[in-house]
């Protein structure tokens, strides 16, 4: 194997656990609705998206499909649908999960993709030329650098990333197809924020910073330092910890669907969210799914309020603002207070 394709061991990060466990529960149930990783550079935060690839199970695909679609069942494109229903057997591969990267200057069309209206008004023929957001269907979408892309474009990311659909509109021609992707945003809050309304739309959010441990930092540096000069032997090093982990994350993916999550424990996140006045209702939703994904990585049946304290502060971290003049509400605090024993929607709720 190449040097240059070998990829840094996810299990061999050291520090980030919040950036790993949120990563890890938007790849175990991407309806969480992706992650924005906060911080510094040199935390470390591309690595570890590059990482976490190689831990996801491969994709079985329609091998001649520009889109990568599922042989069987929902997610098809429209071609994929009309060939099944005409009856043909689709050529079946499996592939590796992969990240794709948007340019930082990429303009609209190279992300939605573009559509060739002379074609389609000379010859009637719809020729559809493929954009990024096709490209990165079933895989992971990472976006360097967010906060400095063009609002519109964070906002046709965020619409494709909810849907799960891109709809390409020119001239009263329409063409669609799947968009289903691991949405991974990063920033640098030194070089400007997002808007309050597209930072609600994350799912999760994690603030990094650079390890203050002397002892961490070292065993940073002697890490990237053997794998720079050895790079598979590394890799090799690593193998059995990856493989133990990409296995949890395989019956975490395998176990979401039957992890129960009762009406107690929906009371117990909508009593937090309210004592934060965090606006509207998506806190509420995105803590049910990000819960039942830890729960199922857990390995535990049924969602606790042990589970939405691990995850809350990932769903809340850019949703509690302050008031003008005033500090932002203490989400730990009320964490804190919600699971006191003295609290008897939370012993209903973790019984």
């Amino acid at each position: 194997m190449a040097a240059s394709r070998v990829v840094y061991p996810f299990t061999a990060l050291v520090g980030q656990e919040a950036m790993r466990l949120a990563l890890e529960l938007n790849a175990i149930h991407p309806a969480v609705g992706g992650v924005l990783i906060r911080g510094e550079k040199g935390t470390a935060k591309s690595t570890a998206v590059r990482a976490l690839a190689r831990l996801l199970p491969e994709l079985e695909v329609v091998a001649d499909c520009a889109f990568g679609c599922p042989p069987e069942g929902e997610g098809q494109c429209a071609d994929c649908q009309g060939r099944v229903a005409a009856g043909e057997a689709l050529p079946r591969a499996r592939r590796r999960m992969r990240v794709v990267e948007l340019p930082i200057n990429a303009s609209e069309d190279r992300v939605v993709g573009s559509i060739d209206l002379e074609a389609a008004i000379q010859a009637g023929a719809r020729r559809f030329q493929p954009g990024v957001l096709a490209e990165a269907n079933r895989q992971i979408l990472y976006v360097d650098e967010v906060n400095l892309l063009d609002d519109h474009i964070v906002d046709v990311l965020l619409d494709a990333a909810a849907m799960g659909v891109n709809v390409v509109e020119r001239e009263g021609i329409s063409v669609w197809h799947p968009a289903r992707f691991i949405l991974v945003g990063t920033m640098n809050p030194e070089e400007g924020e997002l808007r309050p309304q597209l930072l609600d739309r994350f799912g999760l959010c994690v603030d990094v910073t650079g390890i203050r441990d002397v002892g961490q930092r070292v065993e940073i540096v002697e890490r990237r330092e053997r794998f720079e000069v050895d790079p598979e032997a590394f890799q090799r090093a690593w193998a059995d910890a990856e493989e133990a982990e990409a296995a949890r994350i395989r019956a975490a993916i395998a176990a979401l669907s039957t992890v129960t999550v009762h009406r107690e424990v929906l009371a117990a996140i909508a009593q937090l969210d309210v004592q934060l006045e965090v606006d509207g209702h998506r806190a509420d939703l995105v803590t049910r799914k990000a819960a039942q994904a830890y729960a199922a990585l857990a390995g535990v049946p049924a969602v606790r309020v042990q589970e939405v304290a691990v995850v809350a502060p990932m769903v809340l971290a850019h949703r509690v603002r302050a008031a003008p003049g005033q500090r932002p509400r203490d989400i730990e605090a009320a964490l804190r207070a919600l699971m006191s024993p003295e609290e008897p929607r939370l012993q209903a709720a973790s019984s």
